[in-house]
């Protein structure tokens, strides 16, 4: 294992160099004039023109991409207009919420989702099968802004409940959790009864059967532990859409994450801290599929060669 980790970290390295040059070009290509959107409405052209030779924006592209690319090295993004200068700090600010977010939630489709998926194919055809079945689908059914919305009407509103806004306690992670974790459990028992009907059906499963191991031996011992790596994968993949969802869901919790913190910014037209946010996304998706090959070699020690 320690030799695979920094493996994969210098894999990851071009990749990353890739995102960032992808996204400093197509910010690039947006229409407009950058230092004239972060000036605002009310500067004067001479304030539009200093801020321009202020942020390098009257340099060839190839020596604004290179002073990005070095900017980040060292931890700067550029210029946010909305904090008047390198927006990562406030970024950092936002990320424990998001953390506190997307960790709850997929702790939630773990714990939910995977027993949901083994309990359907081991009731295969039978009322528990047909009752999941019907829940999964409608929760894939269902958008999340929409449940979020029905949550607050009913356990804020009527019932009273829970908090509907802000964090004001661990309670506040309720309604935002369900909210972004509903489609991946519903993703992760759909996912998971598939493979566990296709691993119940091979020959080692009758042969442990017939060698005398009771039902629930083989299914967790054995059958489970060849059916995780799809359901990890689907996890893994999943979590850019945990990622993309946070930004509608934090905003209609008003949550104080980086999700909130990119709506504010799309408004204000500041892409400097668009760019900056976008970037971590794909750099935090990017660890999160680190940590997802991890976890194939901790399931299945063979594949640390693969």
């Amino acid at each position: 294992m320690l030799s695979f980790v920094p493996l994969r970290l210098v894999r990851i390295l071009p990749i990353a160099l890739g995102v960032v040059t992808i996204i400093f070009f197509i910010f690039k290509m947006i229409p407009g004039d950058e230092a004239t959107l972060m000036a605002g409405a009310s500067a004067s052209q001479a304030e539009i023109d200093l801020l321009r030779v202020r942020l390098g924006l009257d340099r060839p592209i190839l020596q604004q991409y290179l002073a990005h690319i070095f900017g980040i090295l060292q931890g700067d993004l550029g210029f946010s207009s909305t904090f008047r200068g390198n927006p990562l700090p406030h970024i950092i600010g936002r990320l424990p919420a998001t953390l506190a977010l997307m960790t709850t939630s997929i702790l939630t489709t773990v714990a939910l989702g995977l027993p949901a998926g083994v309990i359907a194919a081991v009731y295969q055809n039978r009322w528990p099968d047909y009752a999941l079945s019907a829940f999964v689908v409608a929760l894939l059914a269902v958008p999340n802004f929409w449940l979020g919305m029905m949550l607050i009407v009913v356990l804020s509103v009527d019932w009273g409940w829970l908090p509907s806004f802000g964090f004001t306690g661990w309670l506040s992670l309720v309604m935002p959790t369900a909210a972004l974790a509903a489609r991946l459990i519903a993703l992760v028992a759909r996912m998971t009864r598939g493979v566990m009907l296709e691993e119940l059906r091979k020959d080692y499963v009758r042969t442990a059967r017939a060698k005398g191991l009771d039902g629930r031996t083989v299914v967790v011992r054995h059958v489970l532990r060849n059916a995780l790596i799809p359901t990890v994968t689907v996890i893994g993949l999943q979590t850019g859409y945990l990622l993309g969802g946070s930004v509608v869901v934090e905003r209609l919790f008003a949550w104080p994450g980086i999700g909130d913190l990119m709506i504010n910014a799309i408004g204000a037209r500041d892409y400097t801290l668009v760019q900056g946010i976008t970037l971590l996304f794909v750099l935090g998706f990017l660890l999160i599929n680190l940590a997802v090959e991890m976890l194939y070699v901790v399931i299945n020690p063979r594949l640390r060669h693969a």
